[in-house]
């Protein structure tokens, strides 16, 4: 998979997984663990966000099969290629501190 931080609307299978789930957003702490920010947000697919209380929160590194690729425009594009950057900042620093 070479991008990063597919776009929203992709829905892909997990490792592991059984159900499809759908990207809602991106860079999300879920409630149950504040401390860990995962690469995704997601709701299943096809039924969507029935309870707004419940995210599920994964990492790319988990995706096993892209089944739709959600909509690419030239600004999501830029977003991807700003949270990748974002993403190799944090790694970098954090190598260093």
């Amino acid at each position: 998979m070479e991008e990063k931080y597919l776009p929203i609307g992709t829905v892909v299978l997990l490792k592991g997984g059984h159900d499809p789930i759908m990207i809602t957003s991106y860079c999300v702490y879920p409630k149950t663990n504040k401390e860990k920010l995962f690469d995704y947000g997601a709701c299943l697919y096809p039924t969507g966000i029935l309870n707004p209380e419940v995210i599920h929160a994964f990492n790319h590194s988990q995706i096993d099969k892209i089944l739709h690729m959600g909509y690419k425009t030239e600004m999501s594009k830029e977003l991807s290629t700003k949270l990748n950057e974002g993403y190799k900042k944090i790694i970098v620093e954090t190598k260093e501190g």
